[in-house]
């Protein structure tokens, strides 16, 4: 078996992945910032992409004159999907499979929060207020996951087994799906969001599904329904959420991601009851930077002595290894 020793990149913002000397130990490993990403590219010929929200490998494209491979510490690869990357024969391979379990964890969490009120009563702790109230119950409620990609399809199975009836919605309309039963097509998504009372968003970013919740979307809601954001913030319009909101269209929404991030002090977001904000961080749990490390390493084992990459991203049909690419 034929073996080379890789000249590995390593984009990072400042705070550079765990284990670097185990990554030294297999390759030539040139760590770097955004600033120095032009300098350290020519030679290379692996990208392990740290920084996943930066926009600087597409900014230096021109000095990758020896790139064969990128691969991303995340499952959503959108940054990424630049023309000239798209065009050439460097290979893509992402995350998936480190965030899908502990993103279905936090979707699950959410629906138990708008149910059982949490918030609420956290926010009435806090003033040491005993308020009696009412709850809702999950068992029988209606799920609509948009994105059925591997971590659609796990928040589908947690939101199964705690009793809810869940539907997806894809690429390709289908009955008697494994995980969602009905799959409605994206296309027809308006027409059935009035149907659910929790509304997922699991899908990646692309042109199909940028500003997908918008006004008109979002009026399709039932005004007890909440939406769940997990995916990518852009696939909201945001202020028109805000304004279903404040407006009581729908009844509240659990947002992980947003268009700007951080989340500007600014936002009315911040100050409204029937939300929950997290900073971006539904999948990452204790050890996740490990475990995307681990991930890398075997990939870059498998290069150095030729043999196939795991999570290879089909360019041009935003699929991975079969299945819709997600987060």
């Amino acid at each position: 078996m034929t073996h080379h020793t890789p000249t590995v990149v390593v984009l990072h913002g400042g705070n550079p992945p765990p284990a670097m000397d185990r990554i030294a130990a297999a390759a030539e490993l040139r760590p770097t910032t955004e600033d120095e990403l032009a300098a350290a590219l020519p030679g290379a010929d692996v990208l392990f992409v740290w920084d996943f929200r930066s926009d600087a490998v597409a900014d230096t494209w021109a000095h990758a004159d020896a790139l064969r491979w990128v691969h991303a510490a995340s499952a959503g690869v959108d940054r990424l999907l630049f023309p000239d990357l798209l065009d050439s024969q460097v290979a893509l391979t992402n995350s998936r499979g480190i965030f899908d379990a502990p993103m279905a964890e936090y979707v699950l969490a959410t629906v138990l929060a708008f149910a059982k009120d949490l918030h609420t009563s956290v926010r009435l702790q806090d003033r040491r207020e005993w308020r009696h109230r009412e709850t809702e119950r999950i068992t029988g409620k209606a799920a609509l996951v948009v994105g059925t990609g591997p971590i659609g399809r796990a928040i589908a199975g947690r939101l199964t087994a705690a009793g809810l009836h869940v539907h997806g919605a894809g690429r390709v309309a289908r009955t008697g799906d494994p995980d969602f039963g009905t799959v409605h097509p994206s296309d027809r998504l308006h027409d059935v969001l009035g149907d659910y009372d929790y509304v997922v968003l699991a899908a990646p970013l692309t042109e199909q599904t940028h500003g997908l919740i918008d006004a008109d979307a979002l009026t399709r809601f039932r005004p007890t329904a909440r939406l769940i954001n997990v995916g990518r913030g852009e696939l909201v319009v945001q202020p028109d959420l805000v304004e279903a909101l404040e407006a009581g269209t729908i009844a509240g929404a659990a947002l992980d991601v947003f268009d700007t991030e951080p989340l500007p002090s600014t936002s009315p977001l911040w100050e409204m009851p029937n939300v929950l904000i997290s900073p971006h961080m539904s999948g990452d749990t204790i050890g996740w930077t490990t475990e995307l490390v681990e991930l890398f390493l075997d990939n870059l084992r498998s290069y150095a002595h030729g043999g196939e990459l795991r999570n290879v991203v089909d360019k041009q049909r935003g699929y991975v290894s079969g299945t819709e690419r997600n987060r």
